[in-house]
Formats: structure tokens, sequence, C-alpha cells
């Protein structure tokens, strides 16, 4: 199997392009065979969040495990409700507690909650400044949110987390993104396990005799972004990394292109003020 590559942030630091999303993965069994499963087959960013309550599993993964820090990457996530400068600074205290670790590799605000977001964004610099996180990013942010943060921000952001599959594509956000330098991460690219059925998608995994998981990730893959796929069964952990072997052509890619829908199935934030 071919190592993931690395994408260069803006501000010096890499992150795997694939990683394991541990949305709610709160069952510690799940959660340790799931990490175990993803680790041996080369996965080494691992996305948890404060609202997710595992944070604690994975340093008790880590330790069992017997994994050098250094070696993994991991984020988390400010939840909703410990916005706020001090609360901020609080509750990543917590969360590195419960890491067993001085750092975490990637913090994110986990959505553009009005009023609290600049001061929390604050609180995110001064972690970064202190080396507690070697990056720091957004999570939902749409673009408005965006162009706002950039009136108060020493540090722009290196990611921003949002839901990008095939049938919600987001152009106008992806290539502000880009010319912004900074990164898209795509969480929910299986758009939640949405019925699997699309007929040009389904014909494009015979084509490559791939699966359609497969397509759909390859899909936000080519197009530049880290994705993080979530699962806990062994077989589907590994077909979600092993999708380095082959790709997309050019005329097939745009064809997938065309399948936007606009289709949300998780948070959305284009409505936040």
């Amino acid at each position: 199997m071919k190592k993931v590559p690395d994408i260069l942030l803006n501000d010096g630091t890499k992150i795997p392009q694939i990683g394991l999303g541990l949305y709610l993965i709160k069952d510690e069994a799940d959660f340790m065979n799931a990490f175990k499963i993803a680790y041996d087959n080369n996965y080494r960013l691992f996305d948890s969040a404060q609202f997710y309550k595992n944070e604690h599993f994975l340093a008790k993964a880590i330790k069992e495990y017997r994994i050098n820090r250094k070696d993994i990457f991991v984020t988390t996530k400010i939840a909703v409700n410990n916005f706020g400068y001090k609360r901020t600074l609080k509750s990543f205290d917590q969360s590195l507690k419960k890491l067993g670790s001085d750092y975490f590799d990637l913090v994110l605000l986990h959505f553009p909650v009005p009023v609290l977001r600049k001061q929390s964004w604050k609180a995110l610099e001064k972690i970064k400044l202190q080396g507690a996180a070697r990056s720091i990013g957004v999570s939902n942010y749409t673009i408005k949110h965006l162009e706002e943060l950039k009136k108060y921000a020493n540090i722009l952001p290196s990611v921003n987390q949002v839901e990008l599959h095939l049938f919600l594509e987001q152009p106008k956000l992806l290539d502000y993104c880009n010319k912004n330098n900074i990164k898209i991460e795509a969480y929910a690219p299986l758009a939640h396990g949405l019925p699997m059925d699309n007929p040009i998608v389904l014909r494009m995994a015979k084509k490559y005799n791939k699966t359609y998981a497969q397509i759909m990730l390859r899909f936000d893959y080519q197009l530049g972004l880290i994705i993080i796929p979530k699962s806990i069964t062994k077989e589907r952990i590994i077909q979600n990394i092993n999708i380095l072997d082959f790709e997309i052509t050019a005329e097939d890619f745009n064809l997938l292109k065309t399948l936007d829908k606009k289709l949300r199935t998780c948070w959305d934030p284009t409505r936040i003020p």
C-alpha cells in the first residue's frame, strides 16, 4: 500500500492527506479497534473534537499501542459551548490533559459561533504562539466568516474543515480558500452514508474496479482536499485509504463534477451571521 502524501499548510506544518474521522465514536472498544486497524494500515491523521468525547481514548491508544506521539497527527476542535476567550483556553487545557500530551497538531473552532468567535480565535492564536498547537484553523466557516476573520486575525487559519463531497462541492468556497492559502479538509466525504445508488458513480466504480465509496473519496482527493472518512469497520477503514493506486481521468472527473446538488447532510453554516 502506498504511503499517504502530506499536504503543506501555510505555517509550514505537514498534514497527511487522508485520515480517520472519529466523529462520535463513544464506545471504547470500537474506538480502540478502529484506531489499531487504521494505524496498521498507514493512517497517521486522527480527527477528534471536544464534542466527540473521545480525546481520552486517543491517549489510551497511543499508550497501549506504544506509538510515538510525533508519528501521528492529532486534531481537536473547540466545542461551541466552550467559545469565548477564557473558556476556549480552559477547555483546551482540559483537552491536552485528556490527550496526555503537551500539544495538538491542529486545533479548530468547530463552528462560526456568533459574537464569541473573535475572542475564541484570539485564544487559538495564543495557544499556537505558546506551542501547544502546531497549527490552528476553523470548521464550517463560509467565505463571509473567513473575510470577517481576516479583519482581526494576526494569524490566518491553516485549515477550514467543511462538509464537501460529490454532491456538495462548494466550488466558490474551495476557490476562495485556494486563493488565500487555506487548505480545505473535507468531513463527511461520503455524505454520511447517503444511499449509494447514483448511476454515474456506480458506472465509474465498475470501470475502475473500485467501490462506490472509493470513487467518492478519490474525487475529493484529486481536488487536493484533506479527507477524513469515518468508519469502525475493518473492511471499510482499509478501503477508504486504498485510493492511491488509481486516478480518475479528466473526462470522468469533469463528469463527476456535474453531480453537485448542494446536498448538506450536516450543519448548515450559511445562515449564521
